[in-house]
């Protein structure tokens, strides 16, 4: 897709970005961070997308979404779990209400009764309730089956993040009263089109559909430090380079569908790169910090989700934005 022909991302409730405000300012790290991280093969910046032209746009110009679109009825959901109005959220007499759209990009939800508690990190019913709590929320897991495993443990940490409690990935009382008294579904700034907007300062991706956010991710991104490392495969060099993830409007431009890949600094699974060498990716290691080279870090249950539901296809946009 070239410059020209990007559309920008609309943002609501905050003031409007458009790819004319975002690129200029991020040009200089930008090309910096095409030394970066997560290369996975030989021809890793041959394709980069290109800056965005200095076009200036007023902040009541309205955005239309990318070519590709999925009318706002379009819901996307995981395999095999699905929120029905009636489902039960254990104990019998807790009941979680279909959400309610009350205006562009904001989904109203009601607050659980009786309330949910705190689970830590353990098996059962009341960790099936705070799995079906996630999900109304939009806090992706891999399913309401009560084991709390790696795809809980993200989902309440994106949901910390989100709510600004301590990212532990446990659910302690602080965290189960506010699952619990929520009035709203996760969501990014963009409220037009459909892509995948990856917030840097507190680290979530989110998947949005015809300016709605579907699911929201935990994440971690480039930490922005030097880095100095044994290129993985060609023995006896060494890669340099900034771990930036770098901001601006980008495109899914190439991708690696089956398994683990040894990039030049580690292995990544299934990545969708966007920006040269930089991708969002599977990995085992997302921590409540920046802590990548410059890719984009998602679990690997995540990454398999986003493959499935095709939530990354090529030409796709992704809108990075953080500073």
């Amino acid at each position: 897709m070239n410059p020209s022909d990007r559309r920008k991302i609309g943002v609501a409730p905050r003031p409007h970005w458009s790819r004319g405000q975002i690129a200029p300012a991020l040009l200089s790290f930008a090309i910096a961070s095409l030394a970066s991280a997560c290369v996975g093969d030989p021809d890793a910046g041959a394709s980069a997308v290109p800056p965005a032209p200095s076009t200036t746009v007023e902040p009541t110009t309205s955005v239309a979404p990318p070519s590709t679109t999925v009318e706002p009825t379009t819901s996307v959901a995981p395999p095999s779990t699905t929120v029905e109005p009636t489902t039960s959220v254990a104990p019998p007499s807790t009941t979680i209400e279909p959400s309610t759209t009350i205006a562009a990009n904001v989904e109203t939800v009601p607050s659980v009764d009786p309330p949910l508690v705190a689970v830590g990190h353990d098996d059962g019913d009341a960790t099936r309730a705070v799995q079906l709590r996630l999900l109304q929320l939009g806090f992706w897991n891999s399913g309401a089956d009560g084991i709390f495993g790696t795809t809980t443990q993200q989902a309440v940490m994106a949901f910390q993040k989100y709510a600004g409690i301590a990212a532990t990935g446990d659910v302690d009382e602080s965290t189960a009263s506010a699952l619990t008294s929520a009035i709203e579904r996760g969501r990014g700034l963009a409220d037009t089109g459909d892509l995948v907007e990856i917030d840097k300062v507190r680290q979530l991706l989110f998947i949005i559909r015809a300016g709605q956010t579907v699911w929201t991710l935990n994440t971690s991104t480039g930490n922005g430090l030097p880095y100095e490392q044994p290129d993985e495969n060609s023995p006896g060099d060494v890669v340099r380079g900034i771990a930036l993830t770098p901001d601006g409007l980008w495109a899914v431009n190439r991708e690696r569908p089956e398994g683990w890949w040894e990039g030049d600094l580690g292995e990544i699974y299934r990545p969708k790169y966007f920006r040269g060498g930089i991708a969002v990716h599977g990995s085992y290691a997302i921590p409540n910090y920046p802590a990548s080279h410059g890719c984009v870090r998602v679990s690997v249950p995540a990454m398999d989700f986003i493959w499935e539901q095709d939530l990354m296809p090529m030409k796709s946009d992704v809108w990075v934005h953080g500073g």
